[in-house]
């Protein structure tokens, strides 16, 4: 009698199980004991006797180990409370498709109609807003004065990196009388035209509203809602990058997750920025005693520039292909530098957010003196994005054991944006350059940072095999991945730079019984069909949640 005979379980069958368990890629059955992976392969490998329940309604599908989205944020969960004026269609929790909005007199109707709902004092916030695709004027404080001149307005853009308001809006915050504070932009005759760009502008507006969007993420329908935006598309672990991990905020967290209920893990990260270095690394590891099976704390994400559509991130020289003004840092380099130094001194783990090459060329710096005066095996600091990291920073971060998280959906997203006014066509080559870095050992992810892009992990695989824009264009041929790579940089690739790897990203004992059940096999459909793959099922920890 083997040892699985003495308990009884569940098993689970598919037509093909693939496994991310590079010693046994391949099974068709996977035994469930108290949400964890008790066996993988065939039936009879199983050797289960006759004590376990077989559930086979998935006997004609496909299953993988469940998604692991490696940079998100809970935002996705608050920000539809509010009104979405996105260039590109998008669906909400509910499943309804909101058209996207072309032109600024379309975004103006939709934020006359939403108006319409709001009770007189409440102010107007809406989302999702580029400006990079209104190439013929920017959005300003008198395009939605035109809204309303007495409610406070405030619409966030696509990157949150930046929002654009009213005069009501500029008025309340003091805004409309402090122009020397960065990222306050001035209109023609000096005075601001309500466009805001980073955290320090941009932080006026939340304070005086008394509003803070990232807070609002550990809120228990916020939460809520973002874990069935997860099940929709199969993604079981789900990261907050960005998040001041709160005392009550964590509490919530805690009550949300442990729901058998609401089908997510949980991995928030402390933002930085947030507090004084002492007090943050005290933060970090009070929580992180906190954690059990479906929360997971102990990240911290730093955030160094801006976005390059945004034209806030920084940029080597020679700087933005229009000739736009470099962007902007969210806390002085030296600062920056030193908050580096304080949380790797802690023993804890960096995300860091690098979208432009100037950024990366300060973190490696900031991480190589850490490690020359703190010497960490495995630390896995992780740069978030880098959308034009060069080769000779992909080969430092190979030497100092750096990960890269990349940002796979901007080459279609913004791919001909960038091709056409921000970079050129010599940069755009090595946007998301996960090839290389992958040839060079560097462990990569790829993610879709939503609520910045849809929560769509196949979507996102697709983006970095295929890497064609909108437009047809193809960026970086020779930066694509094979379908078996980026299906490993959603599961367990993800799962590596969480510090999860050892409980999922993988179908094998010991794992949490964490799966996603596909209508279609992603190996065998056309590549262009991936995105398009059915989720029929979400399965986390065993407990099964249907999608049909």
């Amino acid at each position: 009698m083997s040892w699985l005979e003495i308990v009884s379980c569940t098993v689970f069958s598919a037509r093909r199980i693939v496994t991310m368990n590079p010693s046994q890629p391949q099974a068709t059955h996977v035994a469930v004991r108290d949400g964890r992976i008790l066996g993988v392969g065939t039936l009879a490998s199983l050797d289960l006797g006759d004590d376990y329940v077989l559930d086979d309604r998935f006997a004609d599908r496909v299953m993988m180990p469940g998604f692991v989205e490696g940079h998100s944020h809970a935002l996705e969960g608050v920000l539809w409370e509010y009104c979405h004026v996105g260039y590109f269609d998008r669906m909400d929790p509910d499943g309804t498709v909101w058209s996207g909005l072309t032109t600024v007199a379309a975004v103006q109707e939709r934020l006359k109609t939403y108006r319409v709902g709001l009770g007189e004092a409440v102010p107007l916030v809406a989302w999702g807003f580029d400006p990079i695709y209104f190439s013929e004027r920017r959005l300003t404080r008198f395009d939605l004065d035109r809204i309303d001149r007495e409610r406070p307005i405030v619409v966030l853009h696509a990157s949150l990196h930046m929002m654009t308001v009213n005069t009501a809006m500029l008025e309340r915050s003091g805004l409309d009388r402090q122009t020397d504070i960065e990222g306050i932009l001035l209109g023609d005759d000096g005075t601001p035209n309500g466009e805001l760009r980073e955290m320090a502008a941009m932080y006026g507006v939340f304070d005086a509203l008394e509003m803070d969007i990232f807070a609002q993420g550990s809120g228990v329908k916020a939460l809520e809602r973002y874990a069935r935006m997860a099940r929709r598309t199969g993604v079981t672990t789900l990261t907050d990058l960005y998040n001041p991990l709160s005392d009550k905020g964590l509490e919530t967290m805690q009550r949300v997750t442990r729901d058998a209920s609401v089908p997510m893990r949980l991995v928030p990260a402390l933002s930085a920025l947030t507090y004084a270095a002492d007090e943050g690394v005290e933060r970090v590891l009070r929580c992180r005693e906190r954690n059990h099976a479906k929360l997971h704390c102990g990240l911290v994400k730093l955030m160094t520039d801006g976005s390059i559509q945004g034209y806030t991130a920084r940029i080597k020289w020679p700087g933005y292909h229009d000739g736009s003004p470099n962007g902007l840092w969210n806390a002085a380099p030296e600062t920056l530098i030193d908050l580096v130094h304080r949380y790797h001194q802690a023993g804890l783990q960096l995300h860091i957010h690098t979208n432009g090459d100037e950024a990366v060329e300060l973190m490696l710096d900031a991480i190589e003196s850490a490690l020359e005066l703190w010497p960490r095996p495995d630390h896995r600091h992780v740069l978030q994005h880098c959308q034009i990291i060069d080769h000779a920073q992909m080969r430092r971060a190979q030497r100092l054991g750096i990960g890269l998280n990349m940002f796979a959906n901007h080459i279609y997203y913004w791919g001909d944006i960038h091709f056409e006014r921000t970079l050129g066509a010599e940069r755009c080559q090595r946007l998301e350059p996960l090839a290389s870095a992958d040839r060079l050992g560097i462990p990569i992810a790829a993610h879709c940072d939503a609520p910045v892009t849809p929560l769509s992990p196949l979507f996102t695989a697709w983006c970095t095999v295929a890497r064609r824009t909108p437009s047809g264009r193809v960026l970086g041929q020779h930066e694509g991945l094979s379908v078996e790579r980026a299906l490993r940089l959603i599961t367990l690739d993800a799962a590596w730079t969480l510090r999860l790897d050892d409980c999922v990203g993988s179908l094998e004992i010991g794992k949490f019984a964490d799966m996603a059940v596909l209508e279609e096999d992603p190996y065998d459909v056309g590549v262009d069909a991936l995105p398009d793959i059915k989720v029929v099922a979400t399965i986390v920890g065993g407990d099964v949640f249907c999608n049909e």
